[in-house]
C-alpha cells in the first residue's frame, strides 16, 4: 500500500492502482465515459482529466498510476473548466433529444452534464448527421448520432466476446461506429454492448421504446435460463417483466450475461396459467381453488399408504418448492418414489464462458437429492403422480405408458400451446394447479458451481396462482386425520 492525497485527503491505496480507481474506491467523483473496469484502458474520451502536483499539464486519471506521495486535484476551478470543455466537444454534434431517447433516465452523458456542466451550446453551424435506427445485428440497434466514440463496445467484442465485429470508421466529427463488412453483431453476448454503452447509441431491439426506465422497479434475482445462474437485475412494472440486466457477481458472471438468458424473461409474461383446472368429460374447466383442493384431497385421501405414489420434482423449480413436495409426499406415503423433470433443448448452446448446455437453474439440487429422470426406467402401473412442472416429450410418453390412476400437476405455464376451446396440451393431467414463477416468490437455486443463490420476489403472484408450500400446507391440514 502507498499513501497519496486526493483533494488534500490522505488515502492508502494499492500500488498499481490508477488515480481514477483510487478516487472511485474512496467515493470521490471523477467523471468518465470510456473507462470500464472489465475492459482495457483506451483513454480517448478525456473526461477524467485531473491536475497532479509537480506535473506541468493535466493527465487522464484512468491511465495514470498512483505513486508514493502523489497529490491529486479533482475539484479546482481549472479542473472543472477542463471537464466542461470536454463535455462541450462531446455534445457538439450530439442530438439534444433526451425526451425521446431510449436511454433517458440512465444516461451517463445526461448525468455528467447536470453534474459538471449545465451550459448552453455555442454551436452556430449545423450538426453532422449520422445513421439513425441502424440494426447492427438481430438484437442491437444503433443511433450513431448519439455515439460519443468511447469504444467500450468495440473493446468488449475484441476482449470479452472475442468476435471482433465492431469498429470505428472515418475521422474526427465524421467518425462512425459500424460492423465489419459481412460481419453483423451476432455473438452470443451482443446485448452486453448495450450495457457498456454510456449513452443512447446502442439499444436493445427487444426493449427499445417499450418502457421509460423511471417507471421500472428493479429486483435482484437469478437468471433461470441455464445452470450458470447469472446474477441479474429484473426490471418490471405492473407485474410485467421488461428486461434482465446483469448484476455484478465476480464468482459467477462478473458483470456479463448471455443474450439467450437475457431474453428468457418472456415466459413470466406469456402463456400463463392463472386458474385451477379440472378435467371433466375429457375437457378442462376452470374451477375455484376450494373445489380444486377438495378434489386433490379426495384423490390423496382415497389412496392407500402402500399404494404406488410418484413425485416428479423439477430442475426448473426452486429448492423450496422441490423440498416442500418431497417432504409432503414422504410423510403421507413413506414408500413414494421420486423422479425429476428437466427442460430439454435440442442441440443446446454452450461455451467455455457463461452459457451451459443444461438449460435448468437447479439441476445441482436434484443431484444432491439423488433423484433420477422420469423416463429413466420402468414406472409403476396405475400410480398416482404429483408433478412439479411441465414434462418433456419423452417424459410424457413414459407417463402415458404407465397408465397413471390420477395426475396432479403444479405449473405456471401451459407450455408451447395455450388453452383454447377447453382443450390443452396438458391433457395427460387430471388436475392442474397454477403456481407462481420464480419472479413472484422468493426461492433459492444451486448453480453448476454448487453455489446457493437467492432469487428475490419481485411482485405478487399473477391471477390465482398460489405458492406450492401454501397449497401443500392446506392439503396437509385436510388430510392430517388419515
Amino acid at each position: 500500500m502507498i499513501k497519496i492525497k486526493i483533494n488534500d485527503k490522505e488515502l492508502k491505496v494499492a500500488e498499481g492502482t490508477t488515480v481514477l480507481q483510487a478516487a472511485l474506491a474512496n467515493k470521490i467523483d471523477i467523471p468518465y465515459f470510456c473507462y470500464h473496469k472489465k475492459l482495457s484502458i483506451a483513454g480517448n474520451c478525456r473526461m477524467c482529466l485531473v491536475n497532479i502536483k509537480g506535473q506541468n499539464k493535466p493527465v487522464i486519471s484512468c491511465r495514470e498510476r498512483v505513486k508514493e506521495g502523489m497529490e491529486v486535484d479533482t475539484k479546482s476551478t481549472e479542473v472543472k473548466k477542463m471537464q466542461q470543455g470536454v463535455l462541450e466537444f462531446v455534445l457538439k454534434n450530439h442530438p439534444l433529444d433526451c425526451p425521446i431517447c431510449d436511454q433517458s433516465g440512465e444516461c451517463d452523458l445526461q448525468d455528467n452534464y447536470f453534474k459538471f456542466s449545465k451550459f448552453p451550446s455555442r454551436l452556430e453551424d449545423k450538426k453532422i448527421r449520422k445513421p439513425k435506427a441502424k440494426p447492427l445485428g438481430p438484437l442491437v440497434t444503433l443511433d450513431d448520432e448519439r455515439c460519443i466514440l468511447c469504444t467500450r463496445c468495440v473493446r468488449f467484442c475484441d476482449e470479452v466476446a472475442g468476435t471482433h465485429e465492431l469498429c470505428i470508421t472515418q475521422r474526427g466529427g465524421h467518425s462512425e461506429l459500424t460492423t465489419y463488412p459481412g460481419k453483423p453483431l451476432t455473438n452470443a453476448y451482443s446485448l452486453c454492448t448495450v450495457d457498456v454503452c454510456p449513452v443512447g447509441a446502442l439499444t436493445s431491439t427487444d426493449f427499445r421504446f417499450k418502457k421509460r426506465v423511471w417507471f421500472l422497479k428493479t429486483t435482484p434475482s437469478i437468471c433461470t435460463g441455464c445452470a450458470t445462474g447469472c446474477n441479474i437485475k429484473m426490471d418490471w412494472d405492473d407485474a410485467q417483466v421488461y428486461r434482465y440486466r446483469p448484476r455484478e457477481n465476480e464468482a459467477v458472471n462478473q458483470v456479463w450475461m448471455c443474450d439467450e438468458g437475457r431474453l428468457s424473461y418472456k415466459f413470466i409474461n406469456e402463456n400463463r396459467l392463472f386458474d385451477p383446472l379440472i378435467k371433466k368429460n375429457g375437457e378442462f374447466v376452470k374451477v375455484e381453488w376450494k373445489e380444486a383442493m377438495r378434489e386433490s384431497a379426495a384423490i390423496l385421501g382415497d389412496t392407500p399408504v402402500a399404494s404406488s405414489v410418484i413425485g416428479v420434482l423439477s430442475a426448473q423449480a426452486s429448492c423450496e418448492e422441490n423440498s416442500a413436495l418431497k417432504k409432503f409426499l414422504e410423510t403421507l406415503f413413506p414408500k413414494a418414489e421420486f423422479f425429476w423433470t428437466k427442460k430439454e433443448v435440442k442441440n443446446p448452446s454452450h461455451d467455455k464462458f457463461l452459457i451451459d448446455a443444461d438449460k435448468n437453474p437447479n439441476s445441482a439440487f436434484l443431484s444432491l437429492l439423488g433423484v433420477g429422470p422420469l423416463e429413466g426406467g420402468p414406472l409403476a402401473k396405475g400410480a398416482i403422480y404429483i408433478i412439479l412442472d411441465n414434462l418433456t416429450g419423452k417424459q410424457r410418453e413414459a407417463l402415458v405408458a404407465s397408465k397413471p390412476k390420477k395426475v396432479i400437476l403444479f405449473t405456471s405455464n401451459f407450455g408451447d400451446v395455450p388453452l383454447e376451446g377447453g382443450t390443452s396440451p396438458l391433457m395427460w393431467a387430471d388436475i392442474i394447479l397454477p403456481k407462481p414463477t420464480f419472479a413472484e416468490q422468493e426461492g433459492t437455486f444451486i448453480n453448476r458451481q454448487g453455489m446457493t443463490q437467492k432469487a428475490k420476489k419481485a411482485f405478487e403472484p399473477k391471477g390465482h396462482a398460489r405458492e406450492i408450500g401454501k397449497v401443500l400446507e392446506e392439503l396437509w391440514t385436510t388430510l392430517s386425520p388419515r
